[in-house]
């Protein structure tokens, strides 16, 4: 077991799994990129899925569908596996084994082993509008002992957390992971795409998390529709259309921000 053990770590601290795995941010910047150029065409008046399920659809669509599909595929579930190490077997500097950390990396290793999941879905052919799957998760969940209790749970964490990526973004604490460039442009360029981008981040995940605890509080579970569902709702708000584009253009913002974050991710 401990042989093991040291194999797994020495493979979760190997700097070539490291850089594959980044390649999963920037897997999940084009998606944030693709999902604010649905938002854009929303607030137009056109239609669109803007949220995962319609972003990975795009990516299918295209000539090389099948092959992005699964490149895709393989960096976030790499992204997973690389995060569940840091936050099993600890980071190579000892300075970074914290428990703040750890805890991050776990977070991230479920978000893009769900991410993973749900691209894998595309590629066997079972991929489910993520509007319809919020919707039926959350009547599932209503009919469950304390199920409104934990909706509600479940809804303020998704809104709290929206609001820790919108202070992360005016605080600008971001900058803690990233090795960010000595030229003056590209410094920039990286601050600003962040800042932008957490904001934006932020507003949609409160968003999302607002309309789930309604959504419970009503007993109207078609009423949690996710990311897609919330700029929808937002667009017939007053001034909705301008609002929508400024949260898409911030949503394009932190696509660009993860993609130079798989570029220059300390580790």
């Amino acid at each position: 077991m401990r042989k093991a053990a040291d194999v797994a770590e020495e493979a979760a601290n190997s700097r070539t799994f490291a850089a594959v795995a980044r390649a999963g941010y920037a897997v999940s910047g084009l998606l944030h990129v693709l999902i604010g150029v649905i938002a854009v065409q929303l607030a137009v008046g056109r239609g669109g899925e803007a949220d995962v399920s319609g972003a990975v659809t795009e990516l299918a669509n295209k000539p090389a569908g099948p092959f992005l599909l699964w490149a895709c595929f393989a960096a976030c579930a790499a992204l997973a596996l690389w995060q569940l190490g840091n936050a099993i077997l600890g980071y190579r500097n000892a300075s970074d084994n914290k428990l703040t950390k750890r805890l991050s990396a776990l977070g991230q290793a479920l978000v893009f082993a769900a991410l993973a999941a749900t691209i894998m879905s595309f590629v066997v052919g079972q991929g489910q509008n993520s509007r319809e799957s919020s919707s039926d998760f959350t009547v599932t969940l209503m009919k469950a002992p304390f199920g409104v209790f934990l909706l509600v749970a479940i809804g303020a964490g998704v809104a709290i957390t929206g609001i820790v990526f919108a202070v992360r973004g005016f605080r600008q604490t971001f900058t803690k992971d990233l090795s960010l460039s000595s030229s003056q442009a590209v410094h920039k360029f990286q601050l600003w795409v962040g800042v932008v981008g957490y904001i934006a981040k932020g507003i949609a995940l409160f968003l999302v998390g607002l309309l789930v605890v309604i959504a419970a509080v009503r007993a109207q579970p078609e009423q949690s529709t996710g990311l897609d569902g919330s700029l929808k709702a937002l667009r017939e708000q007053p001034y909705g259309p301008y609002l929508l584009a400024a949260v898409a253009l911030g949503l394009i913002s932190y696509g660009l921000f993860l993609m130079v974050k798989a570029r220059t991710l300390r580790t």
